[in-house]
């Protein structure tokens, strides 16, 4: 349903009851915006997220009705941010997708497309946009659909606080969290925004505070990289559940 908050400028925002609700939502959208693309392309390409909220959702896209309604053969799939540790690390983006959903459908390993942070940060990062340039003809690398969750600190992908701005001519970099020893692989703000189609999966209690300042308050993207990401209305989505929601 929609929420109290209501479409915000260039948000439309959707409140759901909980995490499953909302992760039936997002796998239908994943669905939806897969049917589309592959009719109009022959291609659907998609950038994951990690973390806790996205991963029902993943696992509901291995199981009926949803695994029979993606035309996987179509399916491209990439990671907007990965941690710099080995590839069968539990904190692993690509290796919790796995588990969670890849290994349990019919796609092939040439439409899986990892970020391979077992290696030097800068290396990774560098391999990381060739593979995308490649792959997207070295032309604006526009995602049909791009999936972000959003941290307590307001962070998103691994666009942290604090981190100022990202160059404009550069599609993968390498980033820190403050408090962490290893460095993160990720996805830069530009690329993200041309995405046709960014989704936001926020869910618990404990997010209820950030997605008040990121949904209500002024934009401050040094504080709350959130705000980095910006497209038009009919292009960016936010799925939030009650708990997150301050409901």
């Amino acid at each position: 349903m929609d929420s109290a908050f209501g479409n915000r400028g260039s948000r439309v925002i959707r409140v759901y009851d909980d995490i499953e609700s909302l992760s039936k939502a997002a796998a239908e959208c994943f669905v939806e915006e897969a049917k589309k693309a592959s009719q109009d392309r022959g291609c659907f390409s998609v950038l994951l997220a990690g973390g806790d909220t996205p991963q029902r959702t993943y696992q509901l896209l291995a199981q009926a009705p949803f695994s029979s309604s993606v035309p996987w053969k179509h399916v491209h799939l990439f990671w907007g941010d990965e941690r710099c540790v080995p590839l069968d690390d539990p904190r692993n983006n690509a290796f919790i997708a796995r588990k969670m959903f890849i290994d349990q459908i019919s796609i092939s390993e040439d439409q899986v497309h990892p970020i391979r942070a077992d290696k030097l940060p800068a290396d990774a990062a560098a391999d990381y946009e060739m593979q995308l340039r490649r792959f997207f003809s070295d032309d604006k690398p526009v995602f049909d659909l791009v999936i972000l969750g959003l941290g307590e600190d307001g962070h998103t992908a691994s666009l942290f606080p604090g981190t100022g701005e990202y160059p404009e001519d550069r599609w993968v970099v390498v980033t820190r969290k403050a408090g962490e020893d290893s460095k993160r692989i990720s996805l830069t703000p530009s690329v993200i925004n041309m995405a046709s189609k960014v989704l936001f999966l926020v869910s618990g209690k404990n997010k209820a505070s950030v997605v008040s300042a990121v949904l209500t308050g002024p934009a401050d993207p040094l504080r709350l990289p959130a705000h980095l990401i910006t497209l038009p209305v009919d292009r960016l989505l936010w799925f939030i559940d009650n708990a997150a929601a301050g409901s």
